[in-house]
């Protein structure tokens, strides 16, 4: 069946094929806009706000419910599915103990923006958010906007180069329009991307951009250049020519989640640095024939990213001890079970 509305959205035919696998029953959709206790929906016959079947809710644990990129199944009207993700952007909740936060699903690429200028033009604040987007499964591309405001782009160009291994960079002016063009690429193939960032560093005014209208509503300019905070939820917009793009509101503390490969991935220099180590459990203090210590002695790595590595390193370890791996297994039981209980009802309704 094709769903050409759908499309538009990014479904093709790995999805359908799984749909067909897990959730043929059903009615398929996406998550565009999330509420408390509601969301709104895009399938092929309409737009709605919906809200989840009881079993759903009472089966599957907060991460596990409907956010914005979610392919969801329908069925008399409410949330009945939502069929695993191939991404996921993460962060520990805010202000609690230990819990996961989705804030968006099935993103292909991440553009972490940052201001070039002063208040909010930081290194080590990317290095977070690199290590996020690898570990979630998207592409991170770097985006400096407010390009017409830097007073030394050249620097800052080179700074973010030297902890954005292999990541495109963009600089760009969502004032001027400048640059913004260069990122319609980055959505070619209706390929899903989300924007993250800090408050006012203008997201939405890119967004607006590439849409070629104001759909997203921008906050006057302070008196130090930044726009003012206006995004007050997540929401999945088509862009004209391609692709979908996920509005976020400003993030005021990313605390990472579990990563496996993210810390690596965003510190390639520093991984291929521990592997060159003679001693495979080498603490980097006092061994001998220790790449790190070599690497700082000669300038190669500069103290302070190896001191952000460590900083994210005692983060995420802090954050294991936390978590209990046998909740968590059985969590991903549940869930396997639940995706098991949709294929067996869908050999009952094909009977």
């Amino acid at each position: 069946m094709q769903f050409p509305k759908l499309e538009r959205l990014g479904w093709n035919d790995e999805l359908a094929r799984q749909f067909e696998a897990e959730a043929s029953e059903l009615e398929p959709g996406r998550v565009t806009v999330q509420h408390r206790g509601a969301w709104e929906i895009v399938s092929e016959r309409s737009e709605s706000l919906v809200e989840i079947t009881g079993r759903l809710r009472h089966e599957a644990d907060p991460g596990e419910l409907p956010v914005v990129g979610d392919w969801v199944g329908l069925r008399d009207g409410l949330i009945d599915f939502v069929l695993p993700r191939r991404s996921k952007f993460s962060r520990k909740t805010p202000w609690t103990s230990v819990s996961e936060q989705v804030l968006v699903a099935n993103v292909e690429v991440a553009f972490l923006v940052m201001g070039l200028h002063e208040r909010d033009f930081n290194v080590r604040r990317l290095e977070r958010y690199l290590t996020t987007a690898w570990e979630g499964g998207a592409s991170p591309v770097v985006v400096l906007n407010k390009a017409d405001l830097a007073t030394d782009l050249e620097s800052q160009l080179a700074e973010t180069e030297l902890v954005a291994f292999g990541v495109p960079v963009h600089p760009v002016s969502a004032e001027t329009g400048d640059g913004v063009e260069e990122l319609r690429r980055h959505l070619a193939g209706n390929r899903t991307v989300v924007l993250l960032g800090s408050s006012g560093v203008g997201k939405s005014s890119l967004i607006n951009r590439l849409l070629g209208e104001e759909h997203f509503r921008i906050g006057d300019v302070r008196s130090d250049g930044r726009g003012r905070h206006t995004t007050s939820h997540r929401e999945l917009v088509v862009v004209p020519g391609g692709g979908v793009i996920i509005d976020t509101p400003g993030l005021r503390e990313l605390q990472l989640w579990e990563t496996d490969d993210g810390l690596d991935q965003a510190f390639v220099d520093v991984a291929e640095l521990i592997a060159g180590c003679r001693f495979s459990d080498c603490q980097h203090r006092t061994e001998p024939g220790c790449a790190i210590k070599a690497a700082l002695a000669d300038g190669s790595l500069p103290a302070d990213r190896w001191e952000s590595y460590q900083k994210l390193q005692r983060e995420l370890a802090r954050l294991e001890r936390k978590l209990d791996p046998k909740l968590r297994s059985e969590q991903r039981k549940k869930w396997a079970a639940i995706t098991k209980s949709h294929r067996h009802r869908r050999k009952v309704v094909g009977h």
